[in-house]
């Protein structure tokens, strides 16, 4: 039988640092990235940082591979209009501070940006989106490649190879359909839940590292800290949400009224119609 588990938002920044846990992360990003992925270290960066002192509500994890890639993950719960450069930013920031002083730009690492968010980013009927680097010609429209001596030099098989890769995860618009072992995950990052019969890499682990019964009363209390601190986020977001949406039907009821006091209907009649009080309609009477 599936059972509630712990946030993987909260788990990523508390029990996913320990190298016991690393089969669970992973797991995850084996399934994400189709391929099998060891991560080598956990490298800290300055956004690692508790919620109270988070000025924007971002957990994220730093991760290098086997293959010296670096591995960027953020989780972002509430929305951001500027999220997108908020993406170009963190990759290129790992980019950089992770080439050593007076190193060739043959040691840049490659760097990808994996991005899990719980609101509607953008416009877009998928839920997982990859965005990569190509060149295309503007006459031709060949896409440029690496050649042969480049391959061998930088082993790698494409430009795109070289340059940041990103992946969004929009948890909010997946169907809670799982057909295959990457919507398992999916499910799991939407519901904190792992059903009995999934059979992605790293759940089984993180059914057993994420149970709540197993956190110490310090985490227990800090979890259900967390859990506050989004209900109230969610809350705030929903009322600036409420506060916009009145302020244009007042708007849009103003100006149906200005019309109707052009073509001389009465003001119990703009009252019906806009919702306006008789006060407000004869203000907008006396405006000039």
């Amino acid at each position: 039988m599936s059972k509630k588990l712990i946030r993987f938002d909260w788990a990523i920044k508390r029990l996913l640092r320990d190298k016991a846990n690393f089969v669970v992360l992973e797991g995850f990003l084996s399934e994400l990235l189709f391929e099998d992925v060891k991560i080598k270290e956990i490298l800290e960066s300055e956004s690692n940082q508790e919620i109270d002192k988070d000025k924007y509500n971002r957990v994220d994890i730093l991760t290098q591979n086997a293959k010296n890639e670096l591995i960027v993950i953020e989780i972002q719960n509430t929305y951001e209009i500027d999220y997108f450069h908020r993406m170009a930013y963190g990759a290129s920031k790992a980019l950089t501070e992770n080439l050593s002083l007076g190193a060739s730009y043959l040691e840049i690492k490659k760097v990808i940006s994996i991005n899990i968010v719980y609101f509607d980013l953008g416009q877009g009927k998928d839920y997982i989106y990859r965005g990569k680097t190509n060149f295309e010609g503007l006459h031709q429209k060949d896409f440029l490649q690496l050649s042969n001596k480049q391959k061998k030099t930088f082993e790698k098989q494409n430009v795109s190879d070289i340059f940041p890769e990103y992946y969004i995860i929009k948890v909010n618009q997946f169907n809670d359909v799982a057909t295959d072992t990457l919507d398992e995950w999916v499910y799991f990052l939407k519901n904190s839940e792992v059903k009995d019969e999934f059979k992605a890499k790293g759940l089984a682990e993180a059914k057993e590292a994420f149970d709540v019964m197993r956190l110490d009363k310090e985490q227990y209390y800090a979890y259900n800290r967390y859990l506050d601190y989004l209900h109230i986020k969610a809350s705030d977001a929903l009322t600036l949400q409420m506060e916009a949406e009145e302020k244009v039907r007042q708007t849009r009821n103003i100006e149906i009224a200005k019309n109707a006091i052009k073509k001389g209907a009465d003001n119990d009649f703009i009252s019906d119609i806009t919702g306006l009080t008789l006060e407000q309609i004869e203000q907008l009477r006396n405006e000039k």
